[in-house]
């Protein structure tokens, strides 16, 4: 058996889960592979070999996963202790998740769809969480959600410390934040010290991220719309408007505001590419996050080295994910990246 292994030019440091086998790296034969690149290699295991490339969220103080299991995930967000479904935990719980000490609140999923939350103990209409100097407002909503998404930590840091860089040689970086959900991302690059467009159908969830940049002292340099994402795009571009920076994380299925229809597998290409023409003269970055299973990080990277029509650039892919209190990384989705 050989492993044929395609090394990153150039490498990108990535938090490394599981461990590797004794073995080694042999350069392709021309009878092997007549075409390959130089930078293939083929590798030869003395056994079995397990690893996987992913980015965690772990810098969190307010909000950790305990423990996994049984299609659930044990959550601290504060004080309080959330057991939520997660499609991706298909192993076994080590442990009785729903009789954890302390436990707050469990979310129910109904056959028929949705559900809702069982609660065990009384908790605050909302709360505050906070990560470095932001802070967010959260608590149990429809669909198990809290309003946060605590893994995309890693894009926060990814693309803040792009416009900070940007912002000591004088510029203040524009960015568009679509699909923006409650402003995790939009606060985060404000906050960095971009000027930063947040668009989003949902009208709550915009006014939820008008409150989550002033829960982080950010008072101005953000530009709140509801609007459906697609014809804000085509709008932008007549106007001749133009973006350093780009940040989608689209859903997998959706409705705009007067009943557009959303399915990802259609769409996404087609959208990028339409929204690669904001792209400015000199753009920092294009990011895109997904949830959709099924849809792996190549995807996402691939998508963009197409849609941005080989700009001059790092394309990468990688999974984000969190820590949890069992030593195994919990999956939470894709991320494929644009920057200069």
């Amino acid at each position: 058996m050989t492993w044929v292994w395609k090394l990153p030019t150039p490498l990108i440091p990535l938090h490394w889960r599981g461990s590797l086998s004794v073995g080694c790296l042999i350069p392709p034969t021309k009878h092997e592979f007549p075409q390959a690149p130089k930078n293939h290699f083929t590798f030869a295991p003395a056994f079995t070999i397990i690893y996987s490339m992913i980015r965690l969220a772990d810098h969190w103080k307010d909000f950790a996963v305990l423990c996994t299991g049984d299609g659930y995930k044990l959550e601290r967000w504060g004080q309080a202790l959330l057991l939520r479904p997660d499609p991706q935990v298909i192993w076994a719980a080590q442990r009785d998740l729903f009789s954890y000490p302390g436990l707050s609140a469990v979310y129910h999923r109904s056959e028929k769809g949705g559900g809702g939350w069982e609660f065990r103990t009384p908790l605050p209409e909302s709360w505050t969480v906070g990560y470095g100097e932001l802070t967010f407002k959260v608590k149990p909503m429809g669909f198990k959600h809290t309003g946060l998404f605590p893994e995309q930590a890693v894009n926060w840091e990814r693309t803040g410390a792009i416009i900070r860089a940007a912002v000591q040689k004088g510029r203040t970086p524009k960015v568009l934040n679509l699909f923006a959900y409650t402003g995790g991302a939009t606060v985060a690059m404000a906050k960095a010290g971009a000027s930063v467009v947040h668009v989003d159908a949902a009208k709550g969830m915009v006014e939820r991220a008008g409150e989550n940049a002033r829960l982080s002292g950010i008072g101005s340099g953000i530009r709140y719309i509801v609007d459906d994402c697609k014809k804000f795009v085509l709008r932008e571009l007549r106007r001749g408007n133009r973006y350093d920076g780009i940040v989608m994380d689209p859903p997998s299925y959706g409705r705009g505001p007067n009943g557009e229809m959303w399915k990802i597998e259609e769409e996404i290409y087609p959208f990028v590419k339409l929204c690669a023409e904001l792209l400015s003269d000199e753009p920092l970055f294009f990011l895109i996050n997904s949830y959709t299973t099924g849809l792996q990080p190549t995807v996402l990277e691939n998508i963009l080295a197409l849609a941005l029509g080989g700009r001059k650039g790092t394309y990468e892919a990688y999974e984000v994910g969190l820590p949890t209190g069992e030593g195994i990384a919990l999956p939470c989705g894709a991320g494929g990246m644009y920057y200069v």
